[in-house]
């Protein structure tokens, strides 16, 4: 009798050459990013070309949360045709105190999360049968923006992400790698500029994001119109209005700041304005861009660095939170459904942190 191999049948003899187990072949991912108002979706396939996107009103308190997710999930997969069996896993980024290596989630206000922690990755993959991984919006916001510069294929990206919302932090991708620290990492927002300055929530006075947050623009430039407070600011120095021609100078300096206080720290390729303010496209990035060559004019040793040239906007045509999210789901090996083994330590934000606070305006 002969066996599949071609040797005799029976006991094998001598050596017999075995074939190594088959490499699964890559899948697709999905990435969430929940927000206080909505909940984006985006399906990324294996090559990283983003397949399909969804958007849902997001339901405060934990088990709305939880359904929102899942149902984004479903609905993301369904329209490109798949089942959500097909996954290789689904990451999750949400504001708060999040356990990276537990999948919780706590004291996310804007969501309806507070008191016990919340075991999202564990509740929401057996909810959908795959591998859920958690990790701040910033995050996972970080991530995406790496993923969709245009030399991320062609090596690992030093960047930031620079979260202008409520509050002002930056998400960092180092070589590649979110660099998480035990948890303030890229907490620039709570850097004082000004000793003398106003009162800021965390205790010390003068913090940066009380001068390059959207929170400080509405401080400086209170809206009458009903519209956001950045978007009536440039209405009104568009129109040629002097004053608020000052608060947009002003501004963007202090944006400025905020990028060289990152590149003097970490040396990043690139930083990527992201947030509510953000939103006003162009002439936001061009006033940052003209107040860091403004400054570098003044100083041959800022001037080598090419500061404004290493500032980009988050492109608007994708859910960047969202990407980074799949990516992040696709890169974290071992993802458990149910319960995670306990980790050695875990990561928390800091008591008081704007990364609750900077992902939505």
């Amino acid at each position: 009798m002969t066996a599949i191999d071609g040797s005799a049948g029976g006991r094998p003899q001598g050596n017999v050459r075995r074939l190594p187990p088959p490499v699964p072949a890559p899948r697709p991912t999905v990435g969430l990013d929940i927000g206080g108002t909505k909940t984006l979706a985006a399906l990324l396939a294996p090559d990283g070309e983003v397949l399909a996107q969804a958007r849902l009103t997001t339901q405060r308190g934990p088990q709305a949360v939880l359904a929102v997710a899942a149902r984004a999930v479903e609905g993301v997969v369904r329209q490109a045709g798949l089942d959500v069996a097909a996954l290789d896993g689904v990451g999750v980024g949400v504001p708060g105190l999040v356990g990276y290596d537990d999948g919780t989630v706590r004291h996310a206000v804007n969501l309806g999360i507070e008191g016990a922690p919340m075991p999202l990755a564990r509740l929401l993959g057996e909810r959908l049968g795959v591998g859920v991984v958690v990790d701040n919006d910033l995050n996972v916001a970080a991530l995406g923006a790496a993923h969709l510069a245009p030399e991320a294929a062609s090596r690992p990206l030093d960047l930031a992400f620079l979260a202008l919302g409520t509050g002002l932090a930056a998400g960092l991708v180092l070589d590649g790698v979110v660099r998480r620290g035990t948890g303030a990492a890229g907490e620039i927002g709570h850097v004082p500029i000004d000793p003398a300055g106003p009162l800021c929530p965390c205790g010390q006075r003068g913090c940066l994001e009380l001068y390059a947050s959207g929170t400080a623009v509405e401080r400086l430039w209170p809206t009458t119109t009903g519209q956001p407070a950045p978007v009536e600011l440039l209405a009104a120095v568009t129109a040629g209005d002097p004053a608020a021609r000052a608060v947009w100078d002003a501004y963007a300096d202090a944006v400025a700041a905020a990028v060289r206080m990152l590149v003097l720290s970490v040396d990043v390729r690139h930083v990527v304005l992201g947030g509510g303010v953000a939103q006003l496209g162009a002439p936001l990035l061009d006033a940052v861009q003209a107040a860091l060559t403004r400054q570098a004019a003044r100083s041959p040793f800022l001037a080598s660095l090419t500061m404004a040239d290493r500032v980009l906007l988050a492109p608007g045509r994708v859910p960047v939170a969202a990407v980074g999210a799949a990516v992040l789901a696709r890169s974290t090996s071992a993802l458990a459904v149910g319960p995670l083994p306990a980790a050695p330590r875990q990561h928390h934000a800091a008591a008081h942190t704007p990364r609750d606070r900077a992902g939505e305006p």
